[in-house]
């Protein structure tokens, strides 16, 4: 099968979590025999913060804007089976214009963000990156977040068939490392800021180290802003490129796992930073959300907390409890939740669409 994606970013995994996904999704396919062509808008922003070596099996094309490419698009559909418009990609509406064209594909929109997508959709009435009259032009469309999301997701933009896709990891990249000192903590956790999460990682991270002034906490991300409620026991590193992902979990005693509180409201939203921590051995500890016990059993495989105090309770588990939970966890994933998976369950979906 040939698959031709517009999509946000797959080059640089700066302030975003769909390259990590989509590098995991086509490495999969290419291993699997099927060719994918992404289309990326080359803007400043993210070549600035490029982190993609090497598309082993698959075609990254970079393009400055849509006039400039769209012959070669054209080229690209035309040998396709399939074509995936996703979330916040810059030109979705172009594409999706386009790909309609061609009637012998499998029309696809990804959305990697539904419920922002929706909360946006109530707030504003329109989001930019979904078509005007909606999503019934699309014979699948796939959400990141499953749950009343995909209700929504029909009765809010008329989409027909509707799937969730959800995260995955890469598991022959995320595995257990050598630890470093650089990124060595009790508590870590790796992701960008955002506003919408700041009171639960305030609630679930500073306020432990203030709590804990003797325990070492690490944030990596990119974004933060120079308010951020910082304590002398909270140190930082400016955005954690790919490849070092796993000695930065490898290095974390636990890991924290906050999520957006639009996908937290709707629940099945589990973050690629889930199974990738998992996939790394490290313990996670994570704030809960409806259908988190779909992918991780709660107390064996994964730790929830609300407060504070429990975090401190997590902290005080022994190497061996915590390592009990780590591997019980990376099992999970290598079972259920890696790229393959991911991508089986997607080629399943464009068979039957």
């Amino acid at each position: 099968m040939r698959l031709v994606v517009f999509g946000l970013t797959l080059s640089s995994s700066w302030g975003n979590g769909h390259a990590t996904l989509w590098r995991g999704l086509c490495g999969a396919l290419a291993r699997k025999g099927h060719g994918v062509t992404f289309f990326e808008q080359d803007v400043s922003y993210y070549a600035s913060h490029r982190d993609l070596r090497e598309t082993p099996g698959y075609e990254l094309i970079l393009y400055h804007n849509w006039p400039e490419v769209e012959s070669r698009v054209r080229q690209a559909l035309r040998e396709a089976h399939a074509a995936i418009v996703t979330s916040y990609c810059p030109d979705a509406r172009r594409a999706t214009e386009l790909i309609l064209e061609f009637a012998s594909l499998v029309h696809v929109f990804y959305d990697l963000d539904t419920p922002v997508t929706l909360e946006r959709l109530r707030a504003e009435g329109d989001v930019e990156y979904v078509p005007e009259c909606g999503l019934a032009a699309f014979d699948l469309v796939l959400s990141y977040t499953g749950g009343q999301a995909l209700d929504e997701l029909r009765s809010q933009l008329g989409a027909r068939r509707v799937a969730a896709l959800y995260g995955s990891v890469d598991a022959s990249f995320y595995k257990p490392a050598h630890p470093s000192s650089n990124y060595l903590s009790d508590l870590s956790y790796l992701g960008t800021y955002a506003a919408d999460r700041q009171p639960v990682l305030e609630k679930l991270f500073v306020e432990p180290a203030r709590r804990l002034p003797a325990k070492r906490f690490l944030i990596g991300g990119a974004m933060y802003p120079e308010d951020f409620p910082w304590t002398r026991n909270i140190y930082f590193v400016r955005h954690v490129p790919p490849p070092l992902h796993p000695t930065f979990y490898s290095s974390s005693r636990l890991t924290l796992s906050v999520t957006r509180s639009a996908m937290a409201q709707m629940g099945y939203c589990p973050s690629g930073r889930l199974f990738e921590a998992a996939a790394c051995q490290t313990t996670i500890v994570s704030d809960y959300w409806a259908g988190l016990e779909q992918f991780f059993e709660p107390g064996r495989e994964i730790l929830i907390a609300s407060t504070p105090e429990e975090v401190a309770l997590a902290l005080t588990l022994s190497p061996v409890e915590l390592q009990k939970i780590g591997a019980a966890a990376r099992q999970r994933v290598l079972a259920q939740h890696t790229a393959e998976h991911r991508c089986d369950e997607l080629l399943s979906m464009l068979e039957a669409a």
